[in-house]
């Protein structure tokens, strides 16, 4: 796999052993200076994931996606400073005009959903599947995956999802061929295949660790598999259970449950609705004063809902719950380094897809742009066992 997240420092630069003691209030002051600094030159993006003391710095938040595009269109910035992960930095140097130069505060800041599907055990297990199916499989990356395994499906006719449109994206992969291969995020395809009413007996599971892949896999051979899922997985939101659920409503049967569809399939059945960060958020601005929530996601945006709609009731499904601990590497040092790094004319963590990947991501990027989706993968009516 090639990496495009590199430890690079422009000459001058200063080091950021300089900042990792400052007390919390300098730090404050002067990322608000350099902020000011760079004015319309650098335009800092927030993952919704992202601590309270990074994102108030931000000029957008939101997905990675939309942020992306909205950088993108901010042609008067020359950097893009993205407080978010790897794959949202490489979507975003994919995106990004020519002369726009993507900056990811902390090198370590990666997703272990995505380093869960490498380029070597994509490629293995689609030259097995597509021996036994033929040219009956288009493969779908969700956005949460390396730029390469974006170009990898624009190169076979494929496409990328986020989980607001990954039951469009499904529906157009359908349409084209027989059998998807989805990756690499086990819980969002199955979650949104089941709701678009294929059964789970038409849905098959690929493990990328085993030995003996044809025998273990051996379900992902039949002819009447559907959709082939990598087993792969987000590390916070398969933390959330089904007795969590039990619990919570046995508090509080008038509670409305929330969660995102990388929950795994009982937690997303067993809740009143499921979608996208963008459609909790959505759910939470759109709900009456007094509804009580237990949201299942990560817990910096269930308490940035709180915070922002205390005419509601909103806390987490899961007790003592942690942040996503790859995301939270962007801290309020790192900002500052990369900001007073540039406001002096050094670039630091550039992020750089190179061309013979750019091309095929930005394909699988632009058919995604075509469709559609609600962001919905669970109502109410589908949601109880």
């Amino acid at each position: 796999m090639v990496s495009t997240v590199t430890s690079e420092i422009s000459r001058g630069a200063r080091p950021f052993s300089e900042y990792a003691a400052l007390a919390a209030g300098e730090i404050r002051e002067r990322t608000r200076a350099a902020k000011h600094a760079l004015g319309a030159r650098a335009v800092i993006l927030g993952h919704h994931y992202q601590r309270e003391s990074v994102i108030e710095f931000a000029d957008f938040r939101g997905d990675s996606f939309k942020l992306s595009q909205l950088a993108a269109a901010r042609g008067e910035a020359d950097w893009i400073v993205f407080c978010g992960v790897h794959f949202m930095a490489e979507s975003a140097d994919v995106l990004r005009q020519p002369h726009q130069t993507v900056i990811l505060p902390d090198m370590k800041a990666g997703c272990s959903m995505a380093d869960m599907a490498s380029m070597d055990d994509v490629e293995e297990a689609w030259e097995r599947l597509t021996a036994a199916h033929g040219d009956t499989l288009l493969p779908i990356t969700y956005m949460n995956s390396t730029a390469a395994l974006k170009a990898f499906c624009g190169e076979r006719g494929g496409v990328v999802c986020t989980s607001s449109n990954a039951a469009a994206v499904l529906e157009w992969a359908w349409e084209r061929k027989q059998r998807v291969f989805f990756f690499p995020d086990q819980h969002l395809g199955r979650n949104t295949a089941f709701a678009m009413g294929v059964p789970l007996e038409h849905m098959a599971e690929w493990e990328y660790r085993a030995e003996d892949l044809d025998r273990i896999n051996a379900a992902c051979f039949r002819p009447e598999t559907r959709i082939v899922l990598w087993r792969g997985f987000c590390s916070v939101h398969t933390r959330f259970t089904r007795v969590q659920v039990d619990e919570v409503r046995a508090a509080d049967p008038a509670v409305k449950i929330l969660v995102h569809p990388e929950c795994p399939f009982d937690v997303v059945r067993a809740a009143d609705l499921a979608g996208s960060t963008e459609f909790i958020i959505e759910q939470v601005r759109r709900a009456a004063p007094g509804t009580h929530w237990a949201i299942g996601t990560e817990i910096n945006l269930v308490h940035r809902l709180a915070l922002e709609h205390p005419e509601q009731a909103i806390h987490s499904l899961q007790k003592n719950v942690c942040p996503c601990a790859t995301m939270n590497r962007i801290d309020p040092a790192h900002l500052l380094w990369a900001l007073e790094n540039l406001a002096a004319g050094h670039v630091v963590n550039p992020v750089r897809v190179p061309e013979t990947i750019r091309g095929g991501a930005r394909v699988a990027l632009d058919r995604m742009l075509a469709l559609k989706g609600s962001g919905a993968v669970a109502r109410a009516s589908l949601a109880k066992d």
